[in-house]
This record gives C-alpha cells, structure tokens and sequence, in this order.
C-alpha cells in the first residue's frame, strides 16, 4: 500500500503541473487540444468536447498538446489569435511557466496541510552522529575499519562529538582534513559503546580531502509540536518551504560543480517511490513532506534551459523577444525532439538502474 501510496504522489504531482499549463491557456482562450500523462503509445484516452484527455505507456511526465502545427484539422484558422503561437510572448510565457507555478503552489500547501495535522517535527539530539549507509566497495575505507550501517559514532581521537546539531560539521571536518591519517573512532553499536576505537584512514579524493565512504545523519529522536494558531501553520510551512527549496537549488548547484561525485545520487523514477515507501512505512503523514519535495524538485527541474523542459521554451521565447521574430520551426522542432529522446533515454535508463539496485544481490 505504501508502494501505490508513493506512486500516487507522483501522478498527481504531474497532473498538478499540466493543470498549471492546461488553466492558463484556458484562461486566456487559448486552444489546447491535448491533455496527456505520460508519453508514448495511449492505455486509456477520452475525449472531451475540445480536448482529448489521455494515459500513455512511459510515465515520465506528461504533456498539454495545442492545435498549432495543424490547425485546419482541427477547424481553426491558421490565422485565428487564440491559436498559441499566435499569442503575444508574455501571453505564452505565461502558459509555459504555469506548470511550475502549479508545483510551487502545491507544495506549499502540502506542507501547510502536514502543519495543519500533523504539526511540526522536532530533532532532538543524542550523543553522536548516526551511520545510515556504508559503502561495501572493496575500496570503502570504512568497511575496511569495519563500520556497519546503524552505528553510532560517538568520538574522534578521544574527542566527544557530544549532542549538539554541529555533530556532523565536526566529524566531517575531521575526516577531510586527515587524507591518508589513521582516526580513531569510538563507536556505538546496537545501543553499546564498542570496548575498543575504530581504526579508519581516510582516503584523498580528487578534491584534496579525506573520504571514508558513509553516509551520515544526525542522531536523535524526532518529536511532534501541534499548532493550533492558523497563522503559525502557515508561517511555519512556508518557513519549511525555504528550506527544502533553498537545499533542492544547492544540490543542483553541487551536481553541476561536481557531478563526478553526485551523479550517482540522481535518482529516476524507481527509487523516487522506493523511497515514498519508507517514507509512508515509517509515518503516512510523510508523504505530505514527500510530495512537497518532489513537487519543488520538478519545478526547479523544468525551469532549467533544457531542451524537452519548459526552461528549453522559455529560452526559445526569450531569443524570440530579442530578435524581434522566432527562430526557424525546424531549429526549435530539431532541437526539442533531441531532447525529448535524451530525456527519456536518461528515464528508462534510471528505471533501469534503480531496479538492479533494489534486487538483493
């Protein structure tokens, strides 16, 4: 149940987006044809008086379709100013950017909803800095040292981390900073302090610093605080807003200044829901917080100029309102569908992956 909880969070979160793109042209009177949900060969279609509503095979994202490439098909003039391409550009930045909107505004009240009835969540820390995963590569220095995944490191050469929210700042200090150094790790295991340190020497990355191949956390325990007041829920959810925006947009910046040691972070599909589904395992009213992030990070992800995302047309209206005229059909049209293929190459190609990954090996 879990699983199908995720899965629903993802489509509604791109129904959202393409709501955001359909109402805007609606609004305006503009045409739109075609409202679908993910790409490629149609499982289930109906059609409306003037648009033709669809489910297709690949859901990796979704479309709203205009009459503009054909319009004598549809019966509309060529020449007709409720046709897309004949709007003004701000009138069409406006239907492109929307689905955006619509993902920022959802989120914002998924959060408020999980303010509303969960209350907030607050970190109480504990001695330490907990180790959620670690690297079983032969190359891992940690499991060289024998760290597991669950422990608790407590000490660094003798010195207490203590529990404090700079845990983590503190122990990966010491870690860069001693490439190729023996540390001492005291470390707690299944509630018990091991009678002897942990020996680990960090090894030099391409960066300069030391890296032991974990995964670290916080530890401590995580309590609920209800609101009752309504505008301390909504002050509070647009305060958890910033955050998770603030740290979606820096993990974007890491992936383009140092993709080499991110990439394999970038998460497709598959995982997206694998992780929804510990997520409502643990607590449903996650799924508030899960959707808000995977709304933000669709957001952000479509703004980007990238050929196939609304970013890619935005970049095209803005050459279009420098110029004073568009760029040829067959430049934008070339480029698009090169896009798309790479978009969807790099989908299937994360299904893939994430589903290797999640078979025990």
């Amino acid at each position: 149940m879990s699983v199908l909880a995720a899965i629903a969070v993802l489509a509604i979160l791109i129904v959202v987006h393409e709501l955001g793109h359909f109402a805007a042209a609606r609004l305006q009177g503009i045409y739109a044809n075609r409202f679908s949900i993910g790409f490629g060969p149609i499982l289930w279609k109906y059609q409306g008086r003037d648009t033709e509503y669809a489910v297709r095979a690949f859901p990796l994202g979704g479309f709203v379709g205009f009459p503009d490439d054909d319009p004598e098909s549809y019966g509309v003039d060529p020449r007709d100013p409720n046709l897309l391409k004949n709007r003004p550009v701000m009138d069409r930045v406006i239907v492109i950017s929307a689905g955006v909107v619509a993902n920022l505004i959802f989120a914002y009240l998924l959060l408020v909803t999980q303010v509303g009835l969960s209350g907030v969540q607050e970190f109480q820390p504990e001695p330490g800095v907990l180790v959620p995963d670690v690297r079983t590569e032969l190359s891992s220095a940690a499991a060289k040292a024998g760290i597991q995944p669950g422990d608790v490191i407590l000490a660094v050469n003798g010195t207490e981390l203590g529990a404090t929210r700079d845990a983590i700042q503190k122990l990966m200090v010491e870690i860069q900073g001693s490439p190729n150094q023996p540390l001492q790790l005291t470390v707690q295991r299944d509630g018990q302090r091991l009678a002897q340190p942990l020996t680990v020497i960090p090894q030099l990355s391409e960066d300069g610093k030391g890296r032991i191949g974990v995964q670290l956390s916080p530890n401590g325990t995580i309590e609920r605080r209800r609101l009752s007041n309504p505008f301390d829920i909504l002050t509070t959810a647009a305060t958890e807003f910033q955050r998770i925006a603030v740290l979606t947009v820096q993990g974007f910046g890491q992936l383009l200044t140092n993709f080499g040691q991110v990439a394999n972070q970038v998460a497709g599909p598959v995982k997206i829901v694998a992780e929804g589904a510990k997520l409502a395992n643990s607590d449903a009213s996650n799924l508030f917080t899960f959707g808000a992030l995977i709304s933000i990070n669709l957001a952000i992800i479509n703004i980007l100029p990238l050929p196939a995302l609304d970013g890619g047309h935005l970049a095209f209206l803005l050459i279009e309102a420098l110029r004073g005229k568009p760029l040829p059909n067959r430049v934008q049209e070339g480029v698009m569908q090169t896009g798309l293929m790479l978009l969807l190459g790099l989908g299937i190609f994360l299904i893939i992956r994430d589903t290797a990954n999640l078979i025990p090996q």
